[in-house]
Parts: structure tokens; sequence; C-alpha cells
């Protein structure tokens, strides 16, 4: 069952009021975007992400949404794949086509700059379709739908992920671990 958005704003604020973060400063400590570039520069999570997109095809930007829910407290419900149809939609029509044109430029533009430049451009465009997702995604989790509260009990991100249907086996399980053990220094950093 998914969270009612004032549930979800109740978790929200008792979470931030527990790090002492006020108010007024909570639309900066909840950014997906923020912290999804925080999380993604720390070491081996950018490898991990990757590892994960291409070998199991798990999205990224999902992933690291799931990331952002599990360091508040939340996590993916049942019913998230529904939720993530138009997002996937979003990502299949644009932003993997940005990547599969960039990456298919990677050897040419080494040598050639009109096409370095035009390799950058779509680089930057594939950025800003990742902005977009993680955008929808933040706005999807501030609706309540999709997700609900972790219990104390529950199991590791990976298996969240793969209870919510986020991903559909293990066989990564490194690049999981990864991720979870990168989360440790965010909670700290608040």
């Amino acid at each position: 069952m998914s969270m009612h958005s004032t549930q979800l704003r109740r978790h929200l604020r008792a979470w931030l009021a527990h790090l002492g973060v006020t108010a007024r400063a909570a639309p900066w400590a909840l950014a997906l975007w923020d912290q999804a570039l925080d999380l993604y520069a720390r070491p081996g999570v950018e490898t991990a992400c990757l590892a994960l997109q291409d070998q199991t095809k798990v999205d990224v930007c999902e992933l690291l949404w799931a990331c952002w829910l599990y360091r508040h407290g939340l996590t993916p419900d049942s019913d998230a794949p529904s939720h993530l149809t138009p997002i996937r939609a979003w990502q299949a029509e644009m932003t993997r086509p940005l990547r599969a044109q960039r990456r298919a430029l990677k050897q040419l533009a080494l040598t050639d700059p009109a096409l370095a430049e035009l390799r950058a451009t779509l680089k930057r465009a594939e950025l800003l379709a990742e902005r977009e997702t993680l955008r929808r995604l933040a706005d999807l989790a501030t609706t309540g739908a999709a997700i609900r509260p972790r219990q104390a009990q529950e199991t590791s991100l990976a298996e969240r992920l793969i209870d919510a249907g986020l991903m559909q086996k293990k066989s990564q399980l490194w690049a999981l671990q990864t991720l979870e053990t990168q989360l440790d220094p965010l909670s700290a950093d608040g």
C-alpha cells in the first residue's frame, strides 16, 4: 500500500527534525538531484551503477531514487513498477537514444574536434534528460504513490529493490553492496 502524501510529509519532517534541519532548509535537504550527484561521485558508485545499467538493464535514475528513499527511511512499494511506467517511457524515448548516440560517437570524437563537440552536446542533453527523470521520480515520491516507510527489520537495499520489482535478481550483488555502503556516509553527513 502506498504512503499518503500527508504521511510522507510527516515522516520527512520528523526525519529532518531528528537531524536538526529547519523547515526552511528542507527543500534543499531533500533535493533528489543534489543527493544523486553526491552519491554518484562517491568511490565505486559510478562503476556500480553503470555495471547494473549495462549488465542487468536496471535504470540508474530509478536506482538513485531508491537510494534516496532508503536514506530517508522509505522504500518503493510493490506498486512501484506500475507507477513508474510513464517515467520509464520517458527514459526509453528520450534518455536512452541520447546515450546510444553519445556512445556511438566515442571513438570518432577522439580524433575529430567537431564530433567531440557534438558528443559533448549529446552528453549534456542526456544529463538534462536524466535530471528530468529524477524530477519526475521526486514528484512521484511527494505524492506518496509507489513508496512506503521502511521498517527497521527490513532487509538490505538490494533485497528492497528486488522485492519492489525494480531489479530481477542479485546477479550483481557487489554493485548493490557498493551503493549500500556508500549510503552510510550520506546518513552521517545529514
